[in-house]
């Protein structure tokens, strides 16, 4: 169960940023003993794996900040977080073969479809509501956002893997925000087609 959490949490947090979660998996997996990762999953904490995520990950932070630019990285990003939700979630529900759960060992598909589908659907409400964004604000609350999600993703990865139950406490806060973010594009996409 904690697994499954902890893999929904990582997953939830790829969606807004997809390094994020991975460079907390794999550097809390090679200096201390909070992630446990199998065997298959060990280059998740290799030194240079890590080297491209902290590279990836800065060029994510900044290029998400900048108005415009920051829907062509959504647009890239659109395989890049389902994927890394997929391999968060199925690396730890793959380490919880290492603590004798069964079904998640039987069935290992589970882990990615859950951690792709989980990241996709954070991604596609991220990414709709960001033109949004940047159109009523022009453009002032690209950078804010941006920020506000590399914390969330960051908040809920470390929570995902020190207290996962708090993340079924950060899910409903997610999926409240993300319920008024798309009531508000709703309501732009309406607005604009009643001008035209």
């Amino acid at each position: 169960m904690f697994a499954t959490l902890t893999g929904l949490g990582l997953s939830t947090a790829a969606g807004l940023n997809a390094y994020i979660p991975l460079m907390v998996v794999g550097v809390l997996a090679n200096v201390t003993d909070a992630v446990r990762l199998p065997s298959e999953y060990a280059w998740l904490s290799n030194g240079w794996v890590l080297g491209v995520i902290g590279v990836l990950l800065l060029a994510e932070f900044v290029l998400d900040k900048v108005p415009v630019v920051d829907h062509v990285n959504d647009m890239i990003q659109t395989a890049v977080r389902p994927a890394a939700g997929g391999v968060v979630f199925s690396a730890t529900s793959a380490a919880s073969q290492l603590d004798n759960s069964t079904w998640m060992a039987e069935h290992p598909a589970v882990g990615w479809i859950l951690g792709i589908v989980t990241a996709l659907i954070v991604h596609l409400v991220k990414s709709g509501a960001r033109p949004v964004v940047n159109a009523t604000t022009a453009g002032v609350g690209a950078p804010v956002v941006s920020t506000v999600e590399d914390a969330g993703s960051l908040s809920l990865s470390l929570v995902a893997v020190f207290l996962p139950v708090l993340v079924l406490v950060f899910l409903a806060g997610m999926i409240a925000i993300g319920w008024m973010a798309l009531r508000r594009v709703g309501r732009f996409r309406k607005a604009r087609a009643s001008r035209e």
